[in-house]
């Protein structure tokens, strides 16, 4: 059926029902261009009317499904122009098939969101659809680390941790694009997070590059996490900078802490770790320090030991989410440099806990070895990534 120009439509954007798509009849693309009457080789019938064209839109209604691309189909002709815009002022890029008759968004449409369809054919129509998308029945959201423009040690992994489950976790990591300004080579890897809840971190094959800027870019607005997870409804967006080269080694035999800055000692201090044989045992392995917390109060009821003890302790800083710290433990002089006596964490006297503390980034390596330990980090408990060799740290990607 064709419509002369010279009648109106009663409504520009009627649909009908066609294939569970949105069909968007001839009234709604017509020609732009000529007179009412004219003739010309694009006549019909010698009355002015243009061939009827018809486009569809895959979503269709207030209550269409979200997770799915928008796809925008013309019955003849090319199309050369298509914009589908969201209520909150987003565009969803897309392009047109080969042979010119789809064009298909390359981001997928979110849930509780409306979109307005504009399109353009060869021949100067036009049309436009309007849909929206139903509400998500539950919502997931996450948590990043490090901050925000926040400045690094060189063995601060990216690490996203979610408020809900996470089941289509593949989906979920091609949408998490990660540059450098450096190409540095790097992976995701899934755990547990301490916290029960599903994380996934980005690290380097080795440790990062002095001065590397990093940036995330996860765009998952419109992504579903998979059963008893929900949908993410934004995309987020954050970075950092990896600062100086330097790492912290402590050796639990010989009780030493050596701070290394470019690979130099700069300082060689005397410690007391964890008592050894038991709980008390101080952890081995690579360490990554998550946060200076200055004076706290540690109570040993919280990390499971009874009530072994209840102190403020000064210069604190965190090494795993266990409670294992580097911290200043003056009651631990006359063991520091020749016994192991704490109860897990790494003492050292005031003037040194506090050197040390001024010195040390966030996101500094702690490396302990020695035989006085009751087992390697885990790799959720903190930042146990570097516990793990490349090879197998890749085999944790959902993509691999």
């Amino acid at each position: 059926m064709s419509l002369p120009r010279r009648t109106r439509p009663r409504s520009p954007f009627r649909t009908a029902a066609l294939a569970g798509t949105a069909v968007l009849a001839a009234a709604a693309l017509t020609a732009c261009s000529g007179g009412p009457g004219a003739a010309g080789a694009d006549d019909e019938d010698g009355r002015g009317a243009k061939p009827a064209t018809r486009i569809s839109v895959n979503l269709s209604g207030k209550q269409a499904a979200a997770g799915e691309p928008v796809r925008v189909t013309l019955a003849e002709g090319t199309l050369k122009q298509v914009t589908v815009t969201a209520s909150d002022g987003a565009t969803l890029a897309g392009a047109v098939s080969a042979d010119g008759r789809t064009w298909t968004s390359a981001r997928k449409a979110a849930p509780g969101t409306s979109y307005t369809v504009e399109a353009r054919d060869d021949r100067g129509g036009t049309a436009r659809a309007d849909f929206a998308t139903a509400a998500p029945g539950k919502v997931n959201k996450l948590t990043l680390a490090p901050g925000k423009n926040t400045t690094v040690g060189i063995g601060q992994p990216l690490s996203i941790v979610f408020d809900h489950p996470v089941k289509n976790k593949a989906e979920v990591e091609k949408h998490l694009k990660v540059t450098t300004s450096n190409s540095t080579t790097g992976s995701w890897g899934w755990m547990q997070d301490w916290s029960g809840k599903d994380r996934v971190d980005w690290r380097p094959e080795k440790y990062w590059q002095p001065g590397t800027k990093v940036t995330l870019k996860a765009e998952l607005n419109g992504i579903d996490s998979g059963e008893a997870g929900g949908w993410f409804v934004r995309d987020y967006t954050t970075g950092f900078t990896v600062g100086r080269n330097q790492l912290v080694k402590v050796d639990l035999d010989t009780h030493r802490l050596k701070l290394l800055r470019d690979g130099a000692v700069v300082k060689d201090i005397p410690v007391s770790g964890g008592t050894p044989g038991g709980d008390k045992a101080s952890w081995r392995g690579r360490t990554v320090l998550m946060s200076k917390e200055g004076t706290i109060n540690m109570r040993s009821e919280t990390v499971g030991l009874g009530d072994a003890y209840d102190k403020m302790v000064d210069y604190s800083m965190r090494l795993t989410w266990s409670g294992m710290y580097a911290h200043a433990a003056p009651w631990n002089a006359r063991y520091m440099g020749s016994a192991n006596r704490s109860s897990g964490c790494i003492g050292m006297t005031d003037a040194d806990a506090r050197w040390v503390y001024e010195q040390v980034q966030v996101g500094d390596p702690f490396e302990v070895e020695g035989a006085d330990a009751k087992g390697t980090q885990a790799l959720n408990n903190g930042y146990g990534d570097w516990n793990v060799s490349w090879a197998d740290w890749q085999a944790k990607s959902a993509l691999r």
